[in-house]
């Protein structure tokens, strides 16, 4: 259940305009303001509800020429030691059950973008591989923004959203509880990411 929403780290890839040059990591590096950035996840149980949850605190950096999405590159991990779905079981369940995430030998998922592709509506897709209890894949986030940049004091501060599906069982995430041929929990999870970056 947990297909980690962390593609979701993607969104981060969000930052939109050029700043000045002098800030931290060089002139086109933003930061992820972790205090306002989430990585959640949602999948069906049983075939008939839907479970929410957040995968942890997210952190990363992305690179962008504040002229053209194609110049995105994004790194970013999520500490999935704090999911949390409102249940304190089964997050237990979910971070050292078997088939899950294992947090105790894979305590991060990571995203690492390899190219940004600029679509319609000033959006774009992000591709890159994500890595989640060992096992690495290529997937494709949609990506709405980047917002405008606003300056609050000395930073600049710019949003986006970014959702995708995957396969849990790609990443090894291979939890297969059936009730009455039913699977308790679906393989397909989808993600959703809210992510702000700052830079100065």
């Amino acid at each position: 259940m947990h297909r980690l929403a962390v593609a979701a780290v993607v969104s981060v890839t969000l930052v939109g305009a050029q700043a000045p040059a002098g800030s931290a990591g060089g002139p086109n590096t933003w930061t992820v303001d972790t205090q306002h950035t989430s990585a959640g996840f949602s999948v069906k149980h049983m075939m008939v509800s839907t479970v929410r949850g957040t995968l942890g605190p997210v952190k990363g950096t992305i690179e962008y020429d504040g002229k053209s999405a194609e110049s995105i590159k994004a790194d970013i991990t999520i500490d999935v030691t704090g999911i949390n779905t409102g249940d304190d079981s089964r997050d237990k369940d979910l971070k050292s059950g078997e088939g899950l995430f294992e947090v105790a030998k894979y305590p991060t998922v990571t995203f690492k973008s390899k190219r940004a592709i600029a679509s319609a509506a000033g959006g774009f897709k992000l591709v890159g591989d994500l890595t989640i209890h060992g096992v690495t894949k290529e997937v494709t986030l949609d990506v709405e923004g980047p917002s405008a940049p606003i300056r609050q004091g000395p930073m600049l501060r710019a949003g986006a959203s970014a959702t995708g599906t995957i396969n849990r069982r790609d990443f090894g995430l291979s939890y297969n509880r059936m009730i009455e041929a039913a699977p308790v929990v679906s393989d397909e999870v989808k993600i959703t990411i809210e992510v702000e970056a700052t830079r100065d």
